[in-house]
């Protein structure tokens, strides 16, 4: 087979599957089995398959289409960026294309060669919690397809970010609690390997540091955010000798899971401990007591990775550039803390 020209067919007949099971293959139908759909996109990886444009009626060897690959969408977080970034797509003439990793590497890599079989023009992501290799989005750089991180973004390519300040936000949320009376107060980060979990983590010793309050290694607690492990380490932090008054979360969903394990511990809160997040989920709000939270532009972060993204595909120049927008995000005091 010769490497550029290969189609569906040509797939079909090396694999000895059906040409609508490729095409399913390709396309991310969940009715294919995963073991089919990893061979379909290693062989057409390897050959470099792509769609056959002409048929499509395009010109300038242009799809019009954009990818945006997320972590999850469970929760309210992501489907609102995408909603911000659907609104510039379509604005600007271009359909998106949308996929989801469930915080799976793997299936994460496997989203990018559905896109690069699917020839989109430009990529969006935010990386999954287990992402730690990024050759998969350099495939895109030596190709010349332009990538915009958002959220949870790659600090060891050169590629345009769009993040808000994850320092600033936690350092205001933290100096609020201190405000507010607490001494002890623990946090719980993400995995190290993400930038927003060491930015919040360096917002929340900076916050003590104004203060006076040594931040005690005890008192710090990584996590890879699951419901386990979050019941584990709030487990160990309340069996401290001194345990702590109050708890900060890097994110709205291990807020309210400790809120909720507190209260089944009979834990009064925020009396006994208060409790912040980061994020202002749409549950926030809703949960009881209402949680502290620092408010994120969601929207305009879809928004921002989109415009960034077409001006990438218009202008080739400024793509795959170290350039990072940083949205500013807002205190929200509830009654949690």
């Amino acid at each position: 087979m010769k490497r550029h020209q290969i189609t569906i067919m040509d797939i079909a007949r090396e694999l000895q599957i059906s040409k609508s099971t490729v095409s399913r293959a390709l396309t991310g139908h969940p009715s294919v089995k995963s073991e089919t759909r990893k061979a379909v996109l290693e062989l057409a990886h390897r050959e470099e398959y792509q769609k056959n444009l002409l048929s499509l009626g395009l010109v300038k060897q242009s799809s019009k289409t954009i990818g945006i690959i997320v972590p999850e969408i469970i929760g309210s977080y992501f489907p609102i960026a995408i909603s911000g970034a659907q609104e510039v797509a379509k604005k600007e003439g271009y359909h998106l294309i949308i996929s989801y990793s469930d915080e799976d590497y793997q299936m994460e890599v496997d989203n990018t060669k559905i896109m690069m079989a699917n020839r989109v023009d430009g990529l969006i992501v935010s990386i999954t919690r287990q992402t730690k290799d990024f050759d998969h989005f350099s495939a895109f750089k030596r190709k010349g397809i332009p990538v915009v991180f958002f959220n949870r973004v790659c600090d060891q390519l050169d590629a345009p970010c769009v993040i808000v300040d994850d320092y600033d936000g936690a350092f205001k949320i933290v100096e609020h609690l201190i405000s507010s009376g607490r001494k002890r107060i623990a946090h719980i980060s993400g995995p190290d390997h993400l930038l927003i979990s060491n930015k919040r983590k360096e917002g929340y010793k900076a916050a003590l540091r104004k203060y006076d309050i040594a931040h005690e290694d005890e008192l710090i607690r990584t996590s890879d955010l699951t419901m386990h492990q979050i019941a584990k380490i709030l487990d160990e932090l309340l069996s401290l000798a001194s345990p702590p008054d109050a708890l900060f979360a890097v994110n709205d969903p291990t807020a309210i899971e400790v809120i909720q394990l507190l209260k089944s511990k009979g834990i009064r809160i925020p009396e006994d401990v208060a409790v912040a997040g980061f994020s202002n989920n749409s549950m926030s709000q809703y949960i009881d007591p209402p949680l502290t939270t620092v408010n994120q532009p969601v929207k305009k972060m879809g928004q921002v990775a989109a415009e960034m993204l077409v001006q990438q595909i218009r202008n080739e120049s400024l793509a795959w550039k170290p350039f990072v927008q940083v949205l500013n995000t807002e205190l929200i005091v509830r009654h949690s803390g």
